[in-house]
């Protein structure tokens, strides 16, 4: 049996080196302005050349990130399991929690700015605000479809509601929970992103700046921080999902 190493990290890793050879040579080849699409070369010399300005601005982003993404667990688990208690809670209140999902971030941003100043606060409420409704949705999805039959047991034997909520609901709807949460991470960053284009600080700061100065391989190294972001914090959530559900879940078994 090949290590577990191996057949996760190995087929993307050479698809990626493969991918960013081929456009490397496209590129060349077809003799594509650098103001249109730099090289993957260009992008990685402008990444290394201003390393003291994008690090230090990935971990402005990923400070925002973090607690943005925490608010949406912390909040996204406390609205689901409200909404989990009763059908007409969830009828009465469930419309608004999809406001989060439709309100376009980008036309809000400004609005941010104003009620919580520039700066990082504006940043962690548009982090919040797109990353938050996954969490709800998902979480409530897992709480409402636990099994009947286990729900009566529970209530035969007396269990009080926190007990039938600890040792039955949430970990029934983990997998749920879970599910959300990817969602959510990828989400939490865009939308700090977008709040810095306005709240100002961050990677999104870079990029503006760059698009200014024409600077486009500058803004293709942000935007692969960025990304690098989004994908750690991906890695994050799955190595969690693995250690929480390997020993009974079946999307986690080994094969």
């Amino acid at each position: 049996m090949k290590p577990r190493f191996v057949e996760t990290f190995v087929p993307p890793a050479a698809t990626f080196l493969l991918t960013t050879a081929a456009a490397e040579f496209g590129i060349r080849a077809a003799g594509v302005s650098p103001l249109l699409l730099p090289t993957p070369s260009a992008v990685a010399r402008a990444a290394l050349q201003h390393a003291p300005t994008l690090l230090p601005a990935l971990a402005m982003t990923a400070q925002a990130v973090a607690i943005g993404l925490a608010l949406s667990i912390a909040l996204g688990l406390l609205v689901a399991i409200a909404l989990s208690t009763s059908r007409w809670v969830e009828r009465a209140f469930y419309p608004y929690a999809i406001f989060f999902q439709i309100v376009p971030i980008v036309a809000i941003a400004p609005l941010l700015v104003i009620w919580f100043g520039y700066g990082m606060r504006a940043v962690v409420a548009a982090a919040f605000i797109v990353s938050v409704f996954p969490v709800i949705a998902n979480s409530l999805a897992g709480l409402l479809s636990v099994d009947p039959a286990l729900r009566d047991l529970f209530r035969l034997y007396g269990a009080s509601g926190f007990a039938r909520l600890w040792k039955l609901s949430l970990p029934w709807a983990l997998p749920n929970v879970l599910t959300g949460l990817r969602i959510a991470a990828g989400l939490a960053v865009i939308g700090a992103i977008v709040g810095e284009f306005v709240g100002g600080g961050g990677l999104g700061v870079v990029v503006l700046e760059a698009m200014r100065q024409q600077r486009t391989d500058l803004v293709f190294a942000a935007v692969l921080h960025a990304a690098a972001l989004g994908l750690a914090l991906f890695a994050a959530v799955n190595a969690t999902s693995h250690f929480a559900l390997r020993r009974w879940h079946t999307q986690e078994t080994e094969p």
